[in-house]
């Protein structure tokens, strides 16, 4: 058989109306079918201007989808002028595409993007939808302002520890009630230690003489400064953050209007007094019932996942889990899977993928909550840690919530877990086997024998 023969059937033009782009963050390079324009690669600047102009010279080539690497943060605009102008949008991930070799030039970059895109080579990324981007814009804005706040907090007790004042010794956190009415009075002018410890709260463990002993110190004027800048910089993160949760508040109730409406459903039925939010940094409103009518089911049952976390997985995701046909799909998009390989037979060593996913992420830090609660996840966890260390534990443990996760979201099923008992039945039952297969190998047989205390 002639290599024409071969090669006329391995690729097949799929999109003949498919165009590709390279971006960068001052020139975009375009190219087209060659029969669709004299010039079939131009380049565009970056302006909004330019942008425009580029999506009305691809309507005049009767290009109906396009193609283009996520390249930083110089895609985004550019894939939002396309959507609002029609095209069907392929985000591709750069590695998938890059180290070809014959290509040097920019130019040569965009032709092979629509080259391959062309006969349907590249894979679309997952986008979710304009009001879920958005609430992904408030949500992780929301965690910057908590990371800055903390970052804040750590400098208030460097200040203290540097004036040798140990308040967070016998406080265990100086940003409570207690430690923020004792700091404010500090920047005040106060320093009698006495006066100081009776702005304790009643609540606090620690006795009045080891809080009085915590707050006697050598006051410095530079780092009563430092205190100061630090105590006021946190505050103005506390009210941004206020000020976040409005916005997330909005769009969330947005969706969820949007969703009652879709599911015929009463919008004045919404249960705000059911919420589970625990912590410093939970939202200023009750997230939990808009999550549930956007969700369908109350996804905050699951061990570990309070609505902050929930509202942070649904803001990466959507709701729409049929971007995943299965929870393998799923839980290999969210780096949470077991990177294996597999060559000549054998099982190769794998290697953790060094990428980051903002909804893994946060499945991975409700894990590492759960080491020590008493359930069946809780107990899965211990198990794992035993045998192979905390952090492949986290991340098996991270790989159940998100399949949990997944499959209520899909299905719409409440949250309905494994009774510790029976866990812990199953993997005994599972442990004798595998023993009384590994002592019949070396021909013995297990014989139960009854204790007597």
């Amino acid at each position: 058989m002639k290599s024409k023969d071969l090669n006329s059937g391995v690729f097949e033009l799929l999109r003949p109306n498919a165009a590709g782009i390279d971006i960068a963050s001052q020139m975009h390079y375009v190219a087209v079918p060659c029969d669709r324009d004299e010039q079939s690669v131009r380049k565009f600047g970056s302006f909004t201007d330019d942008l425009h102009e580029m999506a009305r010279w691809l309507k005049s080539c009767k290009i109906d989808t396009v193609a283009m690497e996520s390249t930083g943060m110089y895609w985004i605009q550019p894939f939002l002028v396309l959507e609002e102008y029609g095209f069907d949008v392929f985000l591709v991930n750069a590695r998938h595409i890059k180290n070809v070799s014959g290509r040097k030039s920019d130019v040569k970059d965009c032709q092979w993007i629509q080259q391959l895109h062309s006969y349907g080579l590249l894979n679309k990324s997952f986008q979710p939808e304009d009001l879920t981007r958005e609430l992904r814009t408030y949500v992780r804005q929301r965690k910057n302002l908590t990371q800055g706040y903390s970052t804040q907090v750590q400098l208030m007790q460097k200040a203290f520890d540097q004036m040798n004042i140990k308040l967070h010794n016998v406080i265990a956190d100086i940003t409570g009630k207690s430690g923020l009415l004792m700091i404010e009075a500090i920047l005040q002018g106060e320093r009698d230690p006495h006066v100081l410890a009776e702005l304790a709260d009643s609540r606090i463990k620690a006795s009045k003489e080891d809080i009085v002993k915590s707050l006697r110190g050598i006051w410095r004027q530079d780092n009563l400064f430092e205190l100061k800048q630090a105590y006021e910089i946190y505050q103005v993160y506390r009210d941004k953050i206020v000020d976040c949760d409005k916005q997330i508040e909005s769009v969330l109730k947005e969706i969820a209007d949007k969703a009652n409406n879709v599911n015929n459903a009463d919008n004045t039925s919404r249960d705000n007094n059911r919420r589970k939010a625990n912590g410093k940094n939970k939202f200023n409103f009750n997230a939990s019932s808009y999550l549930k009518d956007i969700s369908g089911v109350d996804l905050t049952e699951i061990f570990g996942i309070s609505e902050l976390t929930v509202a942070e997985i649904v803001s990466e995701i959507g709701t729409d889990m049929s971007k995943w046909p299965t929870e393998k799909h799923f839980t290999s998009w969210l780096n949470l899977a077991p990177n294996t390989r597999t060559s000549g037979g054998k099982r190769l060593k794998s290697k953790p993928m060094k990428k980051k996913n903002k909804a893994g992420q946060a499945f991975l830090i409700a894990a590492s909550s759960l080491k020590a609660n008493n359930n069946w996840l809780g107990e899965f966890y211990r198990r794992i840690k035993a045998k192979n260390g905390s952090p492949v534990a986290i991340k098996a443990t991270a790989r159940k919530l998100a399949i949990i996760f997944y499959k209520m979201l899909k299905d719409k099923v409440d949250f309905n877990p494994l009774p510790l008992e029976e866990y812990n039945q199953y993997f005994k039952e599972r442990k004798l086997k595998y023993i009384n297969k590994q002592a019949v190998n070396y021909g013995f047989k297990l014989v139960p024998v009854d204790f007597v205390s």
